[in-house]
């Protein structure tokens, strides 16, 4: 049965319930007379500090804040003076006390609270500027675990948790960004900040300390080789709001998880415009797919439509590359994204902007090659400072209603893996070097997966399919079309490779790459009926091999 509508909350057996306080309304304007600040970055620090105390407002600091706001000639107390209580071990305890988190959690308007505060002589704090020690910095830094440990802030997330709470009455500030509008609505307001402000800021606070702790979680788990933690959590800083996401319909931003591997999150871009939520997505899987080929052993380049490669290739330059790449997929290729291993130069880039093209993602780009794209002012050009690493651990996420899907990196890497030849025919040279190449680029292909390969470059690619027959088909059918358009005999599947993502179910699939004209196949093997497929490559003297690892990619 319910109770009144004003009832309290029934206490839950074994449950730690808060006592539920008077309903006090908050008030819309709170004057700024007393402000605590207590930064680790102090970026626009002094010039903050100034308009404060031109405006009135009595500043009180910690440690390296105020030596800074005192050499820069204001007025400041040291919380020392507030708490009566000296910082000590090392500054690990400074702000963790009453008379600080009375003086921010404390309800103004109710008579309890006020009485505590003044029995306690608890001076009340109106705004809060707290940012917090560098963790992410320094575990990105490769730092000892010690040092990292150090870099966990315990009192700043302890008072911005505490003025967000009580917003009500405290401002609380934690992004140096924000103290131009901080300034801006106290001179609107007369010194005083409405309601509807302070709920942003607390807002915000709360999402940059729950950021903060999934960073120190995150790390724990990765350093304590936690695979699968209990709660997990993850977070991220707003880089962008775009203009919409996979659709028009579809509100997105893009926000950066602090992760330095090399790639979109990281680049600088260097012209164009603003990048779209679908040229991330394709940009990321592009330079991903670069990330497969070593940059000392030969040039590659990897064009990319809708998330998936429609032309890979390696070459002695990016240009022969291009141009091989290209030739697997030129429709597919407009508008597409084109991602290569080495920097970009002028001669690879004069190659490149024939086509239309979304987006261009090198390591770097030579000067030459950046004025090459610059006269076509939509095209972007992004430069990373690296390749990811194809072999490094990492964490992927993907949402689903209710929950997430977390799962490590595929970082398996053909040339790593003890491959087995099958059949009665063993491939010669020239067909291995092709499927190695051809099963790095099947990992970055959408499942069902068959890619052909012939000298170093896909000749056809299937992609995403419900059938492997049909991918099977659609790669020779696109293989076939490029060949016409080249005004080629016949498609250059004829004495080409094939790669597989995943074994063949049966030998159907096996049978139309064959018909297709490949003389070799890579497969990661494990089917129920391996041995009638290797039985019909062996009837067609077609050389197999078995990779024993997978790479489904949905």
């Amino acid at each position: 049965m319910l109770g009144p509508a004003n009832a309290p909350p029934t206490a839950v057996k074994g449950l730690r319930m808060a006592v539920p306080t008077k309903n006090i309304p908050a008030p819309d304007l709170v004057p700024v007379r007393r402000a605590l600040l207590s930064v680790f970055d102090k970026t626009g620090l002094i010039d903050f500090a100034k308009a404060l105390a031109a405006a009135g407002v009595e500043l009180v600091s910690t440690g390296g804040t105020a030596k800074a706001i005192a050499e820069a000639g204001l007025a400041v107390r040291d919380v020392s003076e507030l708490t009566g209580f000296p910082e000590i071990m090392d500054g690990r305890v400074k702000t963790l006390h009453p008379s600080v988190h009375g003086a921010l959690l404390g309800i103004r308007d109710d008579a309890d609270h006020a009485k505590a505060m003044r029995d306690h002589h608890i001076e009340p704090i109106d705004l809060l500027v707290s940012n917090l020690y560098p963790f992410e910095e320094v575990r990105r830094s490769g730092a000892g675990y010690a040092s990292i440990v150090e870099n966990i802030d315990i009192g700043g997330p302890a008072m911005i948790r505490a003025s967000a709470k009580n917003h009500a009455y405290v401002a609380i500030v934690t992004d140096p960004a924000d103290y131009a509008s901080v300034l801006n609505a106290l001179e609107m307001n007369l010194g005083s900040l409405s309601l509807d402000f302070r709920k942003k800021l607390a807002a915000k606070a709360f999402a940059r300390t729950a950021t903060y702790d999934a960073a120190i979680s995150g790390w724990f788990a990765e350093a304590l080789e936690i695979e699968h933690p209990t709660w997990r959590a993850f977070g991220g800083r707003l880089d962008q709001v775009m203009r919409y996401g996979e659709n028009p319909h579809q509100g997105a931003g893009f926000y950066l998880s602090g992760d330095k591997r090399p790639g979109v999150a990281t680049a600088r871009q260097l012209q164009g415009k603003q990048l779209s939520y679908n040229n991330i997505n394709d940009t990321d899987a592009a330079f991903e797919l670069a990330g497969e080929f070593d940059p000392t052993r030969s040039a590659a380049i990897a064009i990319i439509k809708h998330a998936n490669p429609c032309g890979v290739a390696e070459g002695a330059t990016l240009k022969a590359a291009y141009a091989k790449a290209l030739a697997c997929d030129p429709v597919s290729a407009y508008g597409g994204i084109v991602a290569m291993n080495r920097i970009l130069d002028a001669e690879a880039a004069e190659e490149i902007v024939k086509t239309f093209t979304e987006v261009i993602i090198a390591p770097d780009a030579t000067d030459e090659a950046a004025a090459i794209v610059a006269a076509k002012k939509n095209l972007r050009l992004l430069v990373a400072g690296g390749l990811p690493d194809a072999r490094a651990a990492g964490t992927l996420v993907k949402s689903v209603s209710g929950g997430l899907l977390v799962q490590s990196r595929d970082n398996a890497v053909v040339d790593d893996l003890e491959l087995k030849v099958v059949t009665k025919r063993a491939p010669t040279p020239a067909e291995m070097a092709d499927l190695k190449f051809a099963f790095r680029v099947a990992k970055h292909v959408k499942s069902n997966a068959i890619v052909y390969a012939k000298d170093g470059a896909t000749v056809g690619i299937g992609a995403g399919q419900m059938s492997r027959v049909d991918s099977s088909r659609i790669a020779a059918r696109k293989a076939l079309d490029a060949a016409e358009a080249a005004g080629l005999a016949e498609p250059l599947t004829k004495g080409s490779v094939v790669a597989s993502d995943a074994f063949f179910p049966f030998a159907d699939g096996l049978l139309s790459a064959i018909e297709a004209g490949a003389t070799a196949v890579i497969q990661p093997g494990g089917s129920m009926r391996d041995d009638d497929v290797i039985a019909a490559a062996d009837a067609h003297g077609i050389a197999m091999v078995f990779t024993g690892v997978r790479h489904f990619r949905h």
